[in-house]
């Protein structure tokens, strides 16, 4: 079974021990942060599969962007860490998700990337949109775009500027198979 991503709300609806909680995490990390407010459509009936490729060890990225795909309404399926593209793309495939998030920091999203649409395709499944997001350099968003790549969320980007391109995207796509 697959990990559910939850936060307990304290006083004033902040999200309490998310970085808190964290192992040897810096003690300027309270514990209470803010949560973020996501003025994106909503994603509800959205099935978002979120997905660490590789041998990246970190994740909380993910999971943020996670909790801010659920927040926005969507059903977040999260595989955990040091999945291969294979994998996310049984997964996918399995859970009969809406689209899939690529979260990368190892450097290594080329491979990891063209190793993930190609594992969808075997599949039967390159109509899934795939968003790619992390440590991404300026120089490399042309090339997965042009893999198939959906959007590419650099480290950069506002979390509620990301749930509304994913959300954006989703209802293009929508309207392009009800066309």
């Amino acid at each position: 079974m697959l990990p559910r991503l939850r936060h307990r709300r304290g006083d004033g609806g902040a999200a309490q021990g998310l970085l808190g909680r964290i192992p040897g995490a810096h003690p300027a990390m309270s514990d209470t942060i803010e949560t973020p407010v996501i003025s994106a459509p909503p994603l509800r009936g959205k099935r978002i599969l979120v997905a660490k490729p590789g041998l990246d060890g970190h994740d909380i990225g993910a999971k943020v962007i996670a909790l801010a795909l659920r927040d926005a309404g969507a059903e977040v399926i999260y595989t955990g860490l040091r999945k291969s593209p294979g994998f996310i793309a049984r997964v996918a495939v399995d859970e009969d998700v809406d689209a899939v998030g690529l979260s990368i920091l190892s450097g290594s999203h080329k491979e990891l990337v063209a190793d993930a649409i190609a594992a969808l395709a075997d599949q039967g499944a390159s109509n899934i949109p795939v968003f790619v997001g992390g440590t991404i350099p300026e120089e490399d968003v042309a090339m997965l775009l042009a893999l198939g790549v959906t959007a590419v969320f650099t480290a950069d980007m506002k979390l509620d500027d990301v749930v509304a391109a994913v959300a954006e995207r989703l209802a293009e796509r929508l309207a392009e198979r009800q066309a």
